[in-house]
């Protein structure tokens, strides 16, 4: 066991903990164990439960966006001040006034990253338990805190006719077809809910006449890079680790629409 899977090793666990959680209380209620939709729900519910625990990284992330706003006036004046020095002795200088700037102010170019960062880890364990399922299935293994019978449950399943633990490039059992359909949606849906994510952020956060600062510089990466991050790690992933994606992507679009109506209507 390498490093890395060692470090995920406890959030595998927990993944599939909450998964199997929500699974049986689904089925308790009446839903049909071995329905794809059943385990799609599991999905859905685990990236509500994750979302609703980092709300308050969230009310953070707002606090840190509006300092770094504040701050851009004197990021500015700082570029002014050392534009076109490109000496090593400027350019350190520039970096240590730079860091007492975000001192002085109580924040940091990654602080606006943090929730995004912390999924990260769920994400990808989320990866290795759907990704390893069919292999498990057929050495009669369990995966975390799935049973063998839940592995081999999962793995038959599917919706709109694609398995969950299919992908575009890896194949999988079931209609490829259908998996090729459902992850070129879930790719556009996951874009668009990003590019509207960010364009709220860019509008909340922009000062007038504030175009190149470093904040401003950051988010429209952001909004120009991921969507060609969803296209080329789509094809990669499982259909259930992009249902994870998609709804993970609606969250913190509808989590902007609500903090813009706060702030319209003068609450926030």
């Amino acid at each position: 066991m390498d490093f890395f899977d060692a470090i995920m090793v406890p959030f595998r666990w927990l993944v599939s903990a909450v998964m199997v959680g929500l699974h049986d209380g689904l089925s308790a209620v009446g839903m049909p164990p071995a329905s794809g939709w059943t385990w799609t729900l599991s999905i859905i519910g685990l990236v509500l439960l994750i979302r609703a625990a980092l709300i308050p990284m969230f009310l953070k992330q707002l606090d840190a966006q509006r300092r770094m706003r504040l701050l851009q006036p004197d990021l500015k004046a700082l570029q002014e001040k050392y534009k076109g020095r490109t000496d090593p002795l400027s350019r350190q200088s520039m970096a240590q006034e730079q860091m007492a700037l975000y001192k002085k102010h109580g924040t940091n170019p990654f602080s606006a990253c943090l929730p995004m960062l912390i999924q990260v880890p769920f994400f990808f364990a989320l990866y290795q338990v759907l990704s390893g399922i069919s292999t498990r299935a057929a050495e009669g293994e369990g995966t975390g805190s799935m049973s063998h019978d839940q592995v081999v449950q999962f793995d038959q399943s599917s919706i709109f006719g694609a398995s969950l633990t299919a992908s575009v490039l890896h194949g999988g059992s079931g209609n490829q077809t259908a998996v090729m359909v459902l992850t070129i949606l879930m790719i556009l849906a996951m874009t668009a809910a990003q590019v509207v994510t960010q364009k709220l952020i860019l509008a909340r956060n922009a000062l007038p006449g504030d175009t190149g600062s470093p904040f401003m510089r950051q988010q429209k990466m952001v909004l120009y890079t991921l969507p060609v991050v969803f296209a080329l790690g789509g094809v990669f992933f499982p259909i259930g680790v992009l249902v994870y994606w998609t709804v993970t992507n609606a969250w913190t679009m509808v989590q902007q629409f609500f903090v813009r109506e706060r702030r319209t209507s003068g609450t926030a």
